[in-house]
């Protein structure tokens, strides 16, 4: 039986835990600097050890963590959230973050349906009427 490695690269290491549907985004988001391992920018093939420090930004969220399983394989994402240890203000920020965008969504009116062809047809009329 062969046992866990000691490092890994960046790249796959984000794949395996489920940051990233792919290596090669995981890879386009270190190269863009959307990734940084131990405060630095860094480079896709980077290996990662035990304990090192990753800030990870992906859209408006942001997450800082560390690594603390590296695993021999892809897992499913319950078991992929035990490869890392994410701080507690980290955690409270995206959670306040989430909160803030489901209070704007619920905010905003919502479209109660697409218009039909009936009602389209009433729309160009209208708009070419007053032009």
């Amino acid at each position: 039986m062969t046992e866990a490695p000691d490092r890994m690269r960046l790249d796959k290491w984000l794949w395996a835990a489920r940051f990233f549907k792919t290596r090669k985004l995981a890879a386009e988001a270190v190269q863009g600097g959307k990734v940084h391992l131990n405060g630095l920018r860094t480079k896709p093939g980077k290996e990662v050890h035990i304990g090192s420090q990753l800030t990870i930004s992906k859209g408006p969220f942001e997450w800082d963590i560390e690594v603390a399983v590296l695993p021999k394989q892809r897992r499913p994402a319950s078991e992929a959230r035990d490869f890392y240890i994410e701080s507690e203000q980290s955690h409270a920020r995206r959670q306040q973050l989430t909160e803030q965008i489901r209070a704007e969504k619920s905010a905003q009116p919502q479209a109660t349906h697409r218009p039909n062809k009936r009602e389209r047809r009433l729309i160009h009329r209208f708009k070419q009427s007053s032009q």
